[in-house]
């Protein structure tokens, strides 16, 4: 057993009896007494891939006392395996073990793994405990907090899945040491997201300090990272199952998941195409006459700042994207909604785009 240390900043997910912590810190892989207190009994189930299970998952492991019933499951790598099948064997391994509704499932890797423990336990025998140990900047900034969970189809991304809230959030900053520079920059894609539909002056900051976020320098990520979980953790407590506001954390997503869908999961990063999108989002709001021509260039320049790509693929029609976009989960009576810009820092969700002006973007739009 390691010894007992605090970690360095906590934040709540307000959600009445469901509420719940977000540890973020150094090391809290190694802290115990981090994670005891949000099992719901003696069987833990830790889910991760093979490419983060010769890094962390012993050390995560040892930090159980022996009186616990631990088990292990090790999925493939990458979004192209974030399907009901992977599932299934999460599904398995619970059964042939023989976990009760008492169990706890651990998802340690990135926002793929987060998705499909996350969609396992809320499934499993009706609803089972689970905690988010996030350890890509993306998970850790966005997809380990809120509750959503699931599957792709090859139809659509993110379109089988459910609303299940983890019993907490444990965010090891020291995680992403080991993180590849592409995998970093798609992380930072959703962090630029939160500055521009939220917080001007943390889109500034952003700006001002990309470069040591590059460099993953660890006062300014642990910061970055607080920051964008406050803003995702206020969102989420306001609008839990995104009935309103919460719609707004899929700027450049419509445009983003079109391109994952078309492309192949896994092909482009999911922060890569949410880069693009939201350069796309931006164009078409400078379109609309939203923001004006100093706005648009500092959108763009701030997600290429981040390492992120601003055209779309060369292989991708107008019709391309409409097709996959219609798929969209915001949609609703066949109207197509895209979360656009009013101003830096501020976003809507509108649904009144003509088709016309949509079809002209597309066709204008730069591709690579």
């Amino acid at each position: 057993m390691t010894e007992t240390v605090t970690p360095q900043r906590t934040l709540t997910v307000a959600l009445g009896d469901r509420s719940y912590p977000i540890h973020i810190g150094v090391g809290l892989l190694q802290q115990a007494n981090v994670l005891m207190p949000y099992l719901a009994g003696q069987q833990v189930m830790v889910v991760t891939n093979d490419a983060i299970a010769p890094l962390y998952l012993e050390t995560l492991c040892a930090t159980f006392p022996d009186h616990l019933d631990v088990r292990t499951v090790v999925l493939p790598d990458g979004e192209q395996h974030k399907t009901i099948e992977q599932v299934g064997r999460i599904w398995d391994a619970l059964l042939e073990a023989g976990f009760n509704r008492r169990c706890t499932l651990i998802a340690l890797g990135g926002g793929v793994i987060g998705d499909m423990v996350g969609y396992a336990a809320a499934s499993y025998q009706r609803g089972v405990a689970f905690i988010q140990v996030p350890t890509t900047l993306l998970s850790q900034v966005d997809s380990s907090v809120g509750g959503k969970t699931g599957v792709n189809h090859p139809l659509g991304k993110n379109m089988i899945g459910a609303f299940w809230q983890p019993k907490a959030v444990l965010v090891d900053t020291d995680t992403l040491t080991t993180l590849p520079s592409r995998e970093l920059s798609a992380g930072l894609a959703e962090v630029v997201k939160y500055g521009l539909i939220r917080d001007e002056a943390f889109l500034s900051w952003l700006e001002e300090n990309m470069q040591a976020l590059r460099n993953v320098e660890p006062v300014v990520i642990a910061e970055a990272i607080a920051k964008s979980c406050q803003i995702k953790a206020d969102i989420v407590a306001e609008d839990e199952t995104e009935q309103g506001v919460r719609a707004l954390l899929n700027l450049g997503h419509t445009f983003g998941h079109a391109i994952e869908a078309h492309q192949g999961y896994g092909n482009w990063l999911h922060g890569e195409a949410v880069g693009a999108g939201m350069s796309m989002a931006a164009m078409l709001s400078h379109q609309l006459g939203w923001i004006d021509d100093a706005a648009l260039a500092r959108v763009q320049a701030v997600i290429e700042s981040a390492g992120l790509p601003l055209a779309a693929p060369a292989n991708m029609s107008v019709d391309d994207f409409l097709v996959r976009m219609r798929l969209d989960k915001k949609n609703i009576d066949e109207k197509l909604r895209l979360v656009l810009l009013t101003a830096l820092g501020d976003a809507c969700v509108s649904d009144e785009t003509p088709t016309a002006t949509l079809r002209d973007l597309l066709q204008r739009y730069p591709r690579d």
